[in-house]
């Protein structure tokens, strides 16, 4: 897709689509109003026949409109005029999106741009646009064999040009930043989606250390992969135990963004890279065990968050760890029972080897002390309790530092990507206490979520640390299977934020 910044007037636009939008009650919005002066009166007449009314998400394509130079008019609902904010912004771009694809047009110019969207300006409406289209148009077929994808080629239709028109001359640099901005976001989630949804015995723990090499070469990080026999002088016990039962080896990924200031403490992403979870020895039910598949989407989520970054050249330090391995269920695998000694000599009495997300996070989490971190997020596909608490509309978000869970969620407002502040009170450490182990790895049914946050916890007490469970919100089952991308836009506006304080 080719996305250029321009300002206007949507009668003169020589394209195959004017996209504008309507407000609930037929009202037009200033882009509509121009048109439909230029028509003499088209829009307005087609409002009145009822054809359309404006609610949010609805669409009207008009073809050969006399009066102006576009092939076609795409009228976009955007309901109540009052009540319009992000999400129906959002909604609108989306539904723009779908119907185009759809339609003949290859190249369209949007005036969505220029509607008020309260407390957001250009650059981030801009912003929000581009990720929203890139998002809409996303697809994922380069698993399917040559015939299927020659065959789509031939009959493929869809937007391939957009221009996004801004109200002023004084809005195209703010409009080119906020270009430039959702580019590089839109490409860390189309990142972190293609690693999702790849198949298994193709994105393993080697190959997710093989494409963190490559954007070492292409985005300008330093990365350094750990093998076995570096994470064993390590003393990563929890880690590797987990590993023992899967011929793949495993590996721990770190990556560094250095584009702070000197000295700089780095702010450190932690992202659970499990590429497969039968679950070990504590096996799963075989209905959908193929989705275990996802249970590498924090780690998707830290390599897309420093793609992102890297090519919005943030002036920040980051860090990014991702402890990457199978849990299968072999003759060598952990089995209920055995203890397990961590990085940071703490001992773990594994009770459940299906959660075996905590066990490889725990010495990840040790290991980030070396980089005196500003601050540390883990991001996991950690329990099944958080979709129960939470569905599939908020993560949940765990932490040690109020004020850190508070920038977070603001990233998460901001990004429309939300999580939701979970509990984790001294209460419900007691769940995890053990009679062989300094702790158990899990503490029942009761509270699961919070008691996964509680045994990170122990192994957070040197920084400010915060976790985000994504089950429920890291990619999509049904007919809309996929990976989603989040939380890289939660992440990258997190970030962001940090830059901007220097």
């Amino acid at each position: 897709m080719e996305f250029s910044i321009k300002n206007g007037n949507p009668e003169k636009q020589r394209t195959d689509c004017v996209i504008v939008g309507v407000y609930e009650s037929r009202k037009l919005t200033a882009a509509a109003v121009a048109l439909d002066q230029a028509t003499n009166g088209c829009l307005s007449d087609v409002l009145k026949r009822g054809d359309m009314d404006g609610k949010a998400g609805a669409t009207l394509m008009l073809h050969a409109v006399a009066g102006i130079h576009s092939e076609r008019v795409l009228l976009v609902g955007l309901g109540k005029e009052r009540e319009f904010d992000e999400k129906q912004y959002r909604q609108a771009v989306k539904s723009a999106v779908k119907v185009l694809n759809s339609s003949g047009a290859r190249d369209a110019v949007s005036f969505l741009a220029e509607l008020p969207v309260k407390k957001h300006d250009v650059s981030w409406k801009v912003a929000h646009q581009v990720e929203a289209v890139m998002d809409a148009s996303y697809q994922f077929d380069c698993m399917k064999g040559k015939a299927a994808r020659e065959k789509k080629a031939e009959t493929a239709r869809g937007l391939k040009k957009l221009v996004i028109n801004v109200a002023a001359r004084a809005d195209l640099k703010p409009g080119e930043a906020g270009l430039k901005q959702g580019l590089a976001l839109a490409s860390g989630v189309s990142l972190a989606k293609d690693l999702g949804n790849l198949p298994p015995n193709v994105c393993t723990p080697t190959y997710l250390a093989e494409q963190a090499q490559a954007m070492s070469k292409s985005h300008g990080l330093h990365v350094q992969v750990l093998d076995r026999a570096e994470m064993e002088k390590l003393g990563m016990g929890s880690f590797l135990g987990v590993a023992q039962g899967s011929r793949q080896p495993p590996k721990l990924i770190v990556l560094q963004h250095k584009k702070g200031k000197k000295g700089q403490k780095p702010v450190v992403l932690v992202g659970k890279g499990i590429t497969f979870d039968t679950g070990g020895i504590s096996i799963k039910p075989g209905a959908e065990m193929d989705e275990m598949k996802y249970d590498m989407c924090g780690a998707a989520s830290v390599l897309g968050t420093f793609k992102a970054i890297a090519e919005m050249d943030l002036p920040i330090n980051a860090v990014g760890i991702i402890p990457t391995c199978e849990n299968m269920p072999d003759g060598n695998a952990i089995r209920p029972g055995d203890v397990l000694t961590s990085m940071s000599g703490q001992t773990i009495e594994v009770l459940n080897t299906d959660a075996e997300g905590r066990l490889i996070l725990c010495d990840a989490l040790t290991y980030a002390e070396r980089f005196e971190p500003s601050s540390v997020v883990d991001i996991a596909t950690l329990t099944g309790a958080c979709v129960i608490a939470l569905g599939h509309h908020l993560s949940g978000l765990f932490s040690n530092h109020d004020a850190l869970a508070k920038e977070l969620l603001a990233a998460g407002e901001s990004a429309l990507d939300r999580a939701w502040h979970m509990p984790m009170l001294e209460d419900y450490q007691g769940q995890l206490d053990s009679n062989f182990a300094d702790m158990a790895n899990i503490g029942g049914r009761a509270a699961g979520s919070i008691t996964a946050a509680c045994f990170l916890s122990r192994f957070t007490k040197k920084y400010d640390w915060a976790h985000l469970d994504i089950a429920g919100t890291a990619w999509k089952s049904g007919k809309e299977k996929g990976s989603t991308g989040r939380p890289v836009p939660l992440l990258t506006e997190f970030l962001k934020q940090r830059a901007a304080r220097g």
